[in-house]
């Protein structure tokens, strides 16, 4: 994987290396907050617009990844709680009926006990 990432930003290299070349024209640049820019080579010009680009590109795309992720994360994290509060209420069904179980018995012994009092 890394070789090929290794060869893969050779060639980009190596392609912004031969615009620049190639394009070797000069511009005048205007932006709106500066006169103060020589003229560059468009193919120079081309690149830096281009890697200006991809770097809002990629932190535009982390942005909008992390609130995905984060609408995921809530999601899954919602699910979970009504998966714990489900086993909650069944468990605390299961402890009432233990617990109404339990009062049976003990007033069915406490019944059998006081019928067989003996009169010694």
């Amino acid at each position: 994987m890394r070789f090929i990432l290794l060869i893969l930003l050779i060639l980009v290299f190596v392609y912004s290396l031969a615009l620049v070349l190639i394009n070797s024209t000069p511009v005048t640049v205007d932006l709106w907050f500066t006169h103060d820019v020589p003229e560059m080579r468009l193919g120079l010009l081309v690149l830096i617009t281009l890697a200006l680009g991809v770097v809002l590109g990629l932190l535009v795309g982390v942005q909008v990844f992390k609130v995905f992720q984060t609408h995921w994360e809530i999601k899954r994290l919602n699910k979970e709680i009504e998966r714990l509060r489900k086993e909650q209420v069944e468990a605390a069904q299961l402890a009432a009926k233990e617990a109404a179980a339990n009062t049976r018995h003990e007033k069915t012994v406490l019944d059998i006990n006081s019928n067989n009092q003996s009169p010694l």
